[in-house]
């Protein structure tokens, strides 16, 4: 693969770019032949801009993820024996169908899973008054398609016992130190989390409330 990009880089751009600059001869012949290296050139400017783009900007390179944990205050969340927990998580409409464990807080921070998604341990619980923390990585398999999420999309969620509907009310893309998206809430609320922006710099908050039949 690398000889046929170092062929094609040499054919499209380094040999016109050499004859571009040092074509002196202005005779019609040679004029055609100018005009030819100039058309050569710019599509290798454009194969290497291309290569630059898939190289920076595909799928895997921006679904490397931080290995930074989620920082969550602990004062703030307190493991709630006996309630029911999320085990799976699905958003039919950007096909997210994945199972969810347990993300203990370890030295004041949730862990994260690099297979599954993760249900923040102490924070809200489905179908009661708290904020339900689900996150996962910017990748595909996991919260790759949260990009996609719209408005109105509807989410099921479950567990050991029920399935809990939520409908998506609002998205938003905060900074990592914005940890109140993630703070306790009055009503249920569920808040789906990953990895946004240039170089995963900012989170994609999803936000949803239980369904209503309207």
């Amino acid at each position: 693969m690398r000889k046929y990009w170092r062929k094609v880089l040499k054919k499209k751009l380094l040999k016109p770019l050499l004859l571009f600059l040092y074509k002196k001869k202005r005779g019609k012949k040679h004029k055609k032949l100018h005009r030819l290296n100039l058309e050569n050139l710019v599509i290798g400017v454009g194969f290497l801009v291309l290569a630059v783009a898939i190289f920076f900007y595909s799928p895997r390179y921006l679904q490397v993820p931080s290995r930074n944990p989620i920082v969550i205050n602990p004062i703030l969340y307190t493991a709630k024996l006996n309630a029911d927990t999320p085990n799976r998580i699905v958003i039919p409409a950007i096909a997210i169908d994945l199972p969810v464990v347990k993300a203990p807080v370890v030295n004041g921070y949730w862990q994260l899973s690099d297979t599954t998604a993760s249900y923040g341990e102490g924070s809200g619980h489905p179908g009661m008054p708290g904020n339900t923390v689900i996150f996962a990585h910017a990748r595909v398999g996991l919260f790759y398609n949260l990009k996609d999420a719209k408005v109105g999309n509807v989410i099921y969620v479950y567990t050991q016992h029920k399935k809990y509907i939520y409908t998506v009310s609002k998205i938003s893309a905060v900074y990592p130190n914005q940890t109140d998206v993630i703070a306790p809430t009055k009503t249920d609320t569920l808040t789906l989390y990953t990895c946004t922006g240039f170089y995963d710099q900012q989170r994609l908050i999803v936000t949803a409330l239980p369904f209503k039949k309207t």
